[in-house]
């Protein structure tokens, strides 16, 4: 398990690609338990995290995931859609297990608007990193990744501001 989550750190940090996890349905899934735990430990230690911001995050990533499928669909490449989507979601986990760090261990030290700032930093990053993974799935140029990443965070943005009220 130790290798696998390496893999994704790579991932993350953009030095590999999802062809290097390896075709199983055991890694999506353990992915996506990463996943679930990281959002499930926010919701337990953030205060304004909830039970409903929990399925607003299990929606939106299904949304998304569904969008990169439907792109390795469209370009011909379906084969690689387990790899992808274990990189998608295994990333996804990473980044949101360094949000929840921060929000959680540095907001005491530095205070919440510089820790806010750097949790919507890490939030940003997932756009290169999903472009990077998606790019690589689909043999493109990292360019048309980034900006098929970028359409697919707005929709997921856009999708948790119309289900989320208003403070």
């Amino acid at each position: 398990m130790l290798p696998f989550i390496r893999t994704l750190f790579d991932i993350a940090l953009l030095r590999k690609g999802p062809e290097d996890i390896p075709r199983s349905w055991l890694l999506l899934y353990l992915s996506a338990a990463l996943w679930l735990f990281t959002i499930l430990t926010a919701a337990v230690l953030i205060e304004s995290f909830d039970v409903r911001d929990v399925w607003i995050a299990v929606v939106s990533l299904l949304i998304g995931v569904s969008c990169y499928m439907g792109v390795l669909l469209v370009a011909g490449h379906s084969s690689r859609s387990l790899q992808t989507a274990s990189a998608i979601v295994g990333c996804g986990a990473v980044i949101s297990f360094a949000q929840v760090l921060d929000l959680v261990m540095i907001t005491p030290i530095l205070g919440a608007s510089l820790t806010d700032l750097v949790a919507w930093l890490l939030l940003f990053w997932s756009v290169p990193v999903n472009g990077h993974i998606i790019a690589r799935a689909i043999n493109g140029h990292w360019y048309a990744g980034i900006i098929v990443a970028m359409a697919i965070f707005l929709l997921e943005f856009t999708f948790t501001s119309a289900v989320t009220p208003e403070p």
